[in-house]
Parts: structure tokens; C-alpha cells; sequence
């Protein structure tokens, strides 16, 4: 594992990247608003993806290299994520297909530039669909996040997570764990079975003469 400091228009950020041989994707995740990247369920999506031939960049915040707790608004976390993405695609990821995602806020963020980032799928850990406590809240819902991606989306929600469950038709696939909070902490196992099985379908879906579906 090598660590790499990137910058971006809002301050360095870290990369914890793990290059597999032969990789035949590459998947970059972005971590939750209150952790970092050694959570529980980033720690098995990274190992399984390495396991299936996917080289992996765990992307740290500028917000959180410089110590802050408080998370950047999110124009800022865009941008940070972009200018990170474009250098290791410029770099050490080069032309693999791309796959990113993150849990939380980092799925958001995910989503949310995954066209600009040329991302051919997105992973969504603990996909946060609304505010705890604001269901009944049409206006505080992030589900057009999850429609608006343009690609293939995975979404892994616990089904007792205060910020919500997305519906079927909001993802491409939906898992929902039984007994899992918004942390997904509970079950590493189904997670990785989970992610393990999708990249396989994305790789697949990418070699020469198939159509990514």
C-alpha cells in the first residue's frame, strides 16, 4: 500500500491506494461525514475489490487531513473529490474502467459526480436518503442523488438506519441488511459477498464485445 498527498482546490488530500496486479477496474472511495476511510464497511468493499483484480484508492477529505471535524459544504467536496480522481486516472489508475463510491456522505458525493468523474458504476454504502427524523419530508430527500448518477448503482443500507432506506426504483440494485445501522458494521461478511459479486458483473459487462448494462 502506498500513500499518496493530492492536491486540490481546497487543500491536499490522502489517498491510501492498493494496486492490484493484472487489475482489470479500479474502484476509489470516499469516506462518511464524521470517519474516516478505516471504517468497517470501506475496509471490506476495499479487500474483496482488491480479491476480484480491482486496484483501490481509499480518498481522504481536505477537511479531514487538516484535522477539522466538520464537514466541508458540499460544492467543496465535489471538487476536492474531481481533482483526486483526475490525477490518479492521470496517474497510478490510468485507463482501468472506474467504479467509485463511498458510505454516506462519500456515496453522495459519488453520485453526484460520477458522470464528470467518467465513472462507468457507483458503490453506495449507507446511503444517506434523508436527515434522521425528516421521512415524511419530501424536500430532504436525496434520492434524485442516486437517479441522477447515470450508471449502474449498488446501494448496501442496513434496514435500521435512521437516515432512511432508498426504494428499489432509486438504484440499479439495492441491498438491505437485516439488523444493520447506518454504520454496517455488523455483517462485513454480506458485504463483501455483495460488493464481490457486483464488480464481477461490471467487469464482465466491460470486457471487449460485451455491453455494460
Amino acid at each position: 500500500m502506498s500513500v499518496l498527498e493530492l492536491d486540490t482546490p481546497h487543500g491536499p488530500a490522502r489517498v491510501s491506494l492498493r494496486l492490484a496486479n493484472h487489475a482489470m477496474g479500479a474502484l476509489v472511495l470516499g469516506h462518511g461525514a464524521g470517519g474516516g476511510v478505516e471504517t468497517p464497511d470501506l475496509t471490506a468493499a476495499a479487500r474483496v475489490a482488491r480479491s476480484v483484480g480491482f486496484s483501490v484508492g481509499l480518498v481522504e477529505q481536505p477537511y479531514r487531513v487538516a484535522g477539522r471535524r466538520s464537514q466541508a459544504p458540499a460544492a467543496q467536496l465535489d471538487a476536492s473529490w474531481l481533482a483526486v480522481v483526475a490525477q490518479l486516472r492521470e496517474g497510478a489508475l490510468g485507463e482501468l474502467p472506474l467504479v467509485v463510491g463511498g458510505r454516506s456522505a462519500g456515496a453522495r458525493v459519488a453520485c453526484r459526480t460520477a458522470a464528470e468523474a467518467g465513472a462507468v458504476a457507483v458503490l453506495c454504502l449507507a446511503f444517506p436518503l434523508h436527515p434522521p427524523g425528516k421521512a415524511d419530508d419530501p424536500s430532504r430527500s436525496r434520492a434524485g442523488e442516486l437517479r441522477s448518477a447515470g450508471v449502474p448503482v449498488l446501494v448496501i443500507n442496513g434496514d435500521r438506519d435512521p437516515f432512511g432506506i432508498p426504494d428499489e426504483a432509486d438504484a440499479d440494485r439495492l441491498i438491505v441488511l437485516p439488523g444493520e445501522t447506518h454504520s454496517l458494521s455488523r455483517h462485513p461478511h454480506a458485504i463483501t459477498d455483495a460488493v464481490a459479486s457486483w464488480l464481477a458483473q461490471m467487469t464482465g459487462s466491460l470486457r471487449p464485445g460485451s455491453v455494460a448494462g
